[in-house]
């Protein structure tokens, strides 16, 4: 806004523009997922795909296109390096100030983004989820980053340049956008609607985090009560203008580093999760352990019978001629009642039935049921 319009980067626009973005995301909130989220996030994906449509067309449009699929080429010929690179030797300090950083940017993000995808994504199948949430992001990611890396690359190389003046040497690095769509037709109009674009994902990343916020707190019920979404929204807007406005530079930075140091232990907790992702699926497919059956006597074939009736001398004692048991009925369960007692409580295989066989050969014995559930069976109920 700075570079268009003049605006002065004080501190009154900027709790300005914050009032504007809770505000609006305040209002989103209150509105729902359909209403709200829903339509701007939508609308959102729509401008985006414009924008990208338009340096598309509007660019060097053969360039583009067959540097991105040649960058993504090298990308994944390069990937198994680049993973396990850690700057041992050259010690040029990126790996701390943007890998690392990176690496625990996404790491303490990604629950509050996996609940809030979760919450939007219920009667999905899990592959759903996952090509929705990993495979469709990541190709759009290779196709935005192409097509505007190429782009620059293309005004660098044949065109008028002047891109990595303005970003590297003065350091305008939020200017980066601006001075990049300044070499395209209808710079102006073009340039307010990636302002838009921007306040936009601003405003979905608040609102989706006020609700996954208020979700938490709320003990993950579905019912999520007006006032306290609001309040979130509020809540978030009010820490932006603390961080951005009345710390200065130094809360952003100690929030930085904050977020690398919450990195680590949720890196560690990722693992746990991933275990008790595995759980739920097992419980949530009805694995269930081998049935315990009824075991029976043999049976005398009605010839067997007969040959022994005729010949004398052999005795029909202990001759099974009808179907008899062997031991008494066992006490059959339903694996989907609640009122059954598993082993300890507390425990997520005592709450759920869904403990370890020792052997899958081995059939497990029937838990014990309660007295009222006992009782029902005595009586034939």
């Amino acid at each position: 806004m700075s570079t268009l319009f003049g605006v002065s980067e004080s501190a009154v626009w900027q709790l300005v523009i914050i009032g504007v973005v809770g505000g609006v995301s305040m209002l989103s909130v209150a509105l729902g997922l359909d209403r709200g989220i829903k339509r701007l996030s939508n609308l959102n994906i729509w401008m985006a795909v414009a924008l990208l449509g338009f340096i598309v067309v509007a660019g060097s449009t053969l360039t583009v296109i067959k540097g991105t699929f040649e960058s993504l080429g090298s990308y994944l010929m390069h990937l198994p390096e680049l993973a396990l690179w850690n700057d041992t030797f050259a010690n040029t300090g990126w790996q701390s100030s943007w890998t690392v950083f990176y690496w625990a940017w996404t790491i303490s993000w990604s629950p509050f983004v996996g609940i809030f995808i979760a919450r939007i994504s219920k009667g999905r199948t899990i592959r759903q989820f996952v090509s929705g949430v990993l495979a469709v992001p990541a190709g759009f990611s290779v196709i935005w980053f192409g097509i505007f890396g190429h782009s620059a690359f293309d005004i660098e190389l044949n065109g008028e340049g002047g891109l990595v003046e303005s970003v590297v040497e003065q350091g305008d690095i939020p200017g980066a956008l601006f001075a990049f769509l300044d070499h395209f037709p209808a710079s102006g109009f073009v340039s307010v609607v990636a302002i838009i674009l921007v306040t936009i994902f601003f405003i979905t990343s608040v609102d989706s985090a006020a609700l996954v916020t208020d979700t938490m707190a709320n003990g993950h019920e579905d019912f999520n009560p007006l006032g306290q979404r609001i309040f979130w929204a509020i809540a978030t807007a009010v820490i932006t203008a603390t961080l951005l406005v009345f710390s200065g530079s130094g809360g952003l930075e100690a929030l930085e580093q904050l977020v690398v140091l919450v990195g680590l232990p949720f890196f560690i907790m990722a693992y746990f999760q991933m275990y008790a992702i595995y759980r739920a699926l097992r419980e949530d497919a009805s694995e269930l352990p081998p049935m315990r059956t009824r075991r029976w006597k043999k049976v005398l074939p009605p010839e067997e019978l007969q040959r022994r009736r005729d010949n004398h001398g052999e005795s029909e004692e202990g001759a099974v001629v009808e179907p008899e048991a062997a031991e008494e009925t066992p006490v059959m369960r339903d694996p989907y009642v609640d009122e059954r007692v598993i082993g300890p409580p507390g425990t997520l295989s005592a709450r759920t039935g869904s403990a370890r066989l020792r052997s899958p050969g081995l059939t497990k014995p029937a838990r014990p049921l309660n007295h009222q559930r006992r009782q029902r069976e005595e009586n034939g109920e």
